[in-house]
């Protein structure tokens, strides 16, 4: 996949879990705890996990522009050079040999340092560390994860010797998980211009290929050469997570997705992605969960009030979804 989106730690772990038949969260976790994905936030300043060795590469080539979008809103916000080196200062002291902090401690480190994190500063000074490679997320617990110090949680250099190489591996690793793709579609994804899409493309070579006049896939991925002869979609359904990447991975979501209906996965256009249904490949409807004694009960909502879901269809999927996270699927309800 590249990259999964990843603001929402749970749902993301079921974008993880439905991609690998028979895992549970703590999978997840363990791959976690053992550095090998880790979450940060490598593209659009947006929070992903990604694996550990890909993270130093992406924000050498990705950073420098993210930080020239942020430039506005941290003028405002009164975040500047002086501070970022104040706000660094305290976090490697409180963070150094191996701690950890939560997002709450380290706020409060800075406040007792007198740096105020009101107003959303000290989300951004967390934000601006990541991005300088200082900081990133570490270990898993009940509430979420702790900071930690990048150096010591997955060291490496920060570099950018390597540039074409690192486009070129972003790009079939996107594809290899998101295709058919356009290069407008990773150049979005990736938060990237259009001319380091092409220059990825370029460096690629036959690692990709064409499956039709705009779309790649990547060589190895298993597309017949034919893109007529692919084998036809399941009928079975599925439950995809909030955030998912089969909806939120492209810049034009039309071939999943009647536009129609596009906004009613992330209703008022507020940038939250609610958990959806596809069937046959077709985003259908949404869904949601609540737990009770009894166990978990789903409830599905599908875009056209006319077309009544099928309950039978995604039993396979939300089962799966509640053996993951080691629960107990009581019913599923059709709104």
């Amino acid at each position: 996949m590249g990259a999964l989106q990843a603001q929402d730690l749970t749902a993301a772990k079921w974008a993880i879990g439905a991609r690998v038949p028979g895992s549970v969260v703590a999978d997840i976790d363990d791959a976690i705890a053992s550095r090998a994905i880790v979450r940060s936030w490598p593209m659009r300043g947006t929070l992903h996990l990604l694996p550990s060795e890909r993270l130093r590469p992406i924000l050498a080539i990705t950073g420098p522009r993210e930080l020239r979008r942020a430039t506005t809103r941290h003028r405002a916000l009164g975040i500047d050079e002086a501070l970022v080196r104040h706000a660094r200062a305290i976090a490697e002291r409180e963070l150094c040999g191996g701690r950890s902090l939560s997002r709450a401690e380290l706020q409060a480190a800075w406040e007792a340092a007198g740096i105020t994190t009101t107003g959303q500063r000290g989300y951004h000074l967390i934000w601006r560390l990541a991005i300088d490679a200082v900081i990133c997320w570490g270990p898993v617990e009940a509430r979420g994860q702790r900071i930690v110090l990048l150096d010591e949680w997955v060291p490496g250099p920060l570099t950018s010797e390597h540039r074409e190489e690192t486009l070129a591996e972003l790009l079939i690793a996107y594809l290899t998980g998101h295709g058919p793709a356009t290069l407008p579609d990773f150049a979005w994804w990736s938060g990237l211009t259009l001319t380091d899409a092409r220059a990825a493309r370029a460096a690629a070579g036959d690692a990709l290929t064409g499956f039709d006049d705009a779309r790649f896939v990547a060589t190895d991925a298993g597309w017949p050469a034919d893109p007529a002869a692919a084998a036809p979609r399941p009928r079975s359904g599925l439950a995809l997570a909030a955030f998912d990447e089969y909806f939120l991975g492209y810049a034009d979501r039309d071939p999943v997705c009647d536009p129609e209906y596009a906004a009613r996965i992330v209703p008022g256009g507020n940038g939250v992605f609610q958990p959806f249904l596809v069937v046959a490949g077709r985003v259908m409807g949404t869904w949601r969960a609540g737990r009770a004694r009894a166990g978990t009960t789903v409830e599905l909502r599908a875009f056209d009030a006319s077309s009544r879901l099928d309950p039978s269809v995604f039993s396979g999927s939300l089962r799966a979804w509640a053996d993951f996270f080691g629960g107990s699927l009581h019913r599923v309800e059709v709104a």
